[in-house]
Order: C-alpha cells, then structure tokens, then sequence
C-alpha cells in the first residue's frame, strides 16, 4: 500500500504514522519538445527545510523540470505538489509559497532596483509600509543599496542576479526555486547570494536550485537529485548519493555514465605540439 498524502504535503506511511512533510512531489511527469524526449517520466519527492541541489550536464531536463514544477510549463503528463497545493489544479496557492529566480532572467528594465521591489512587492498584494521595510532591508543585505535609484538595465550580471533574488524573496515563500543562480556571477556577488539563501533555509524553508558544478553543489547542499537524459538516476542525502567516492564530481560522472569520456587517444593527434602548419 503506497504512502497516503495530506494536505500539508506529508505523508503516512504503512503503520499509519506521519513521516516528514514534502517541499515538492512529483509523479510521473513527462515533457516532449517534437521527437525530443526532455524529462521521461520522473518521480521524485524533496524534502521541506533543506538546501537541496538538482544536478545534471547541460540538457539533462533540469530547467525543463523547473519549469513544470514552477507552473512556467505544462507538462505532457505528470503531477507536481509544492507545499501541499497541485500546482496545475491550485495553481493561485501555489504561486503564493513559492519564490522563482528563472533561467534568462527578465526583468522590468526601465524600473529602478528600488522601483522593481515595490512593484513586485505590490503584485504580491504586501501592504506597501512592509514592501519598502523589506526592500530595504533586501538591497541592503544584497549589497544594492548604493545602486537602488539605477535603472535595472544598467546592472551588471551579478546585480541583475541579486536584485531577481530579492524579488524572489520579497513576499517570504516557502520553497525557493533558482536555475543556475551563480552562473555568470563573480566571486563576491556568489559569495553574498550564498549567505542569504544558507540564512533562508537555516529558518526552516527549501531552496532547490540547478546547477552543472559539482563543487558548489557539494559546498551548499545538505540533499541532492541527479538527473541526465531526462531521468533521475540518483537522489538522496548529500553523503548518500556520495557514497564511497571520493567527491560528488566523482559520483556524478559514475552515474551518469561519464567516467573516462574526454581522453581523445590518438583522435585528435594533430592537435598542439609543432604540427598546426599545414604543409602543401
């Protein structure tokens, strides 16, 4: 007999005690581009109060699962429940408790940073007193504060980055959602992101963020789901999808079935050394 939901997203189990509450389940979920299979029918469930990484190489279906999970794209078939609300049934519930940094930010470029926050804030249906505390409070954490009065188009990639995360933040949802947020970011930006999301989640709320960097997977996230050629091939606790490898690099490669790939032997022998001259 299979674990029976709630409405709160945990479950019971078999002897019908309570296990855990889910930040996210997901069954069965299917995306098709044309003949192009992206996610082939994953199931997966993570769990509330934790800082949990989805890994995989470029077109393994991480942001196309993303997608679905945020409700930025209907899948073919599937189910998503985030915090305890169907985000294709109760999708004005879910949009309340979640927090969305997408892949290709786009943002309202002829707002300032302080402009942005205070629509965003707004359209969130906060009280403006408490849009503008929490602004505040946001750029200057973030450290916007000196570059809240620009305009967002004049932002670099970092600050753009930033000020999407703190709109992100601004209404305090449950479960956080970030595509790739550190690509492109230099290492002070990276480095304050970092402490507020370990802040944000030492309160007791999800982030499940993508990325392609094992390292920084490894240095963040206390809960991992491996995902390639749209399926996920592991998921667990950090140390256990680990294992006895020596790094989640390590691990990684195993499981997705890279382990030797990029010794190019004797194939690309006229590479370097003195023969880049072509002799006619």
């Amino acid at each position: 007999m299979p674990d029976q939901g709630d409405a709160t997203g945990g479950t019971y189990g078999t002897d019908g005690a309570r296990t855990a509450p889910s930040a996210v389940r997901v069954e069965g979920l299917w995306k098709r581009f044309g003949e192009q299979v992206a996610v082939a029918g994953i199931d997966l469930e993570l769990p509330a109060g934790k800082f949990i990484g989805l890994v995989g190489p470029n077109g393994a279906g991480k942001t196309t699962t993303l997608s679905m999970v945020t409700g930025l794209l209907r899948p073919d078939m599937g189910r998503v429940v985030v915090a305890g609300h169907d985000v294709w049934a109760d999708p004005t519930e879910v949009k309340a408790r979640i927090g969305v940094l997408p892949e290709g930010l786009r943002l309202f470029e002829r707002l300032s940073g302080r402009e942005l926050l205070g629509y965003m804030g707004r359209l969130r249906g906060l009280p403006g007193e408490e849009t503008d505390k929490r602004a505040t409070q946001l750029l200057d954490i973030l450290d916007l504060a000196g570059s809240q009065h620009k305009l967002v188009v004049d932002y670099s990639t970092g600050m753009r980055k930033k000020i999407g995360l703190a709109a992100a933040l601004l209404h305090n949802p449950e479960v956080l959602f970030l595509d790739e947020p550190f690509e492109g970011v230099d290492p002070v930006s990276a480095q304050t992101i970092r402490g507020v999301l370990e802040r944000y989640t030492a309160s007791g709320a999800t982030v499940v963020f993508s990325s392609h960097v094992m390292e920084l997977v490894e240095s963040l996230c206390d809960w991992v789901a491996v995902m390639a050629a749209g399926r996920i091939r592991a998921a667990g606790p950090l140390a256990d999808v680990r294992g006895s490898a020596p790094s989640l690099q390590a691990a990684f490669l195993e499981l997705v079935g890279a382990q030797g790939r990029g010794a190019a032997g004797d194939s690309l022998d006229w590479l370097g050394g003195n023969s880049g001259a072509v002799t006619r």
